[in-house]
């Protein structure tokens, strides 16, 4: 079982949320979601946490793609504009350094057209311990 397939099936939480992972090898993970009138908060808009765990998602996708046991220890968001129900969304991770330990990443949250939404960076932790199956 690859990594896709193992945190689309174990990460309950962005399941939930309408959030998988679409494509992920050890340069960039993309993870999607289409904004339903559950992602919307009082404004009508969809609601930041839900932005930041599709961003998320990708980030774990990366982080854990060569199969070493990684948490995110840091993560910061920059809304740029708002995505509204029915809005198909793609977070797409890349690293920004692969370091053994302590990798980052950087995140970009798109609209269907190609629109900037958020932007994301995170850091990680790797642990001595695969990612569990």
């Amino acid at each position: 079982m690859d990594i896709k397939e193992i945190l689309n099936q174990s990460d309950r939480f962005a399941a939930n949320a309408g959030c998988s992972i679409t494509e992920v090898d050890q340069q960039h993970a993309v993870a999607v979601m289409t904004v339903t009138e559950q992602h919307l908060n009082g404004g009508h808009v969809c609601q930041g946490g839900a932005l930041f765990t599709l961003a998320d998602l990708a980030i774990a996708a990366l982080m854990n793609s060569a199969g070493q046991l990684t948490f995110g220890i840091s993560n910061s968001i920059m809304f740029v504009s708002s995505a509204r129900q029915g809005d198909t969304l793609r977070a797409e991770a890349a690293f920004v350094a692969d370091h053994h330990k302590i990798p980052a990443v950087e995140v970009r949250v798109t609209n269907q057209e190609g629109r900037t939404i958020c932007h994301v960076t995170g850091m990680g932790y790797r642990k001595n311990a695969s990612v569990p199956r």
